[in-house]
């Protein structure tokens, strides 16, 4: 969990770097919260018509995109990749296993042009 909240808490971050374990483990309690939220839209009867998802969960998707995405970025940097790297999810099929890929590659060791390892740091 304090790997999420300090996530929250670089709120719109962009620059440094970001470990796998900060990344997935944001990725992991986000999925979560995510699945809480359409489960109290489901009891409270505020999904959007036939969909399952509603009012809560729009409102969390909302609040948590911009961390998500400055996380996203700086587990980019982490591999030495620029953020605008990100667009490349946008190729159908490709796009997507690649970005995957890269989110769980070991992070350059030592410093890169992003800033110093933040394992080495962290220790």
């Amino acid at each position: 969990m304090e790997w999420y909240l300090k996530v929250l808490k670089q709120y719109a971050v962009f620059g440094g770097r970001a470990r796998r374990k900060e990344y997935w483990m944001f990725a992991l309690f986000n999925f979560i919260f995510c699945i809480g939220a359409v489960i109290i839209d489901n009891l409270l009867g505020t999904t959007a018509g036939e969909l399952h998802y509603g009012l809560f969960y729009c409102i969390y998707i909302l609040a948590v995109l911009l961390p998500g995405i400055a996380v996203t970025i700086r587990r980019l940097h982490d591999v030495g990749k620029s953020g605008w790297f990100y667009l490349i999810v946008l190729i159908p099929i490709i796009g997507p296993v690649w970005i995957l890929v890269l989110l769980c590659k070991e992070g350059n060791a030592g410093e890169n042009n992003y800033g110093p390892n933040p394992k080495e740091t962290a220790a």
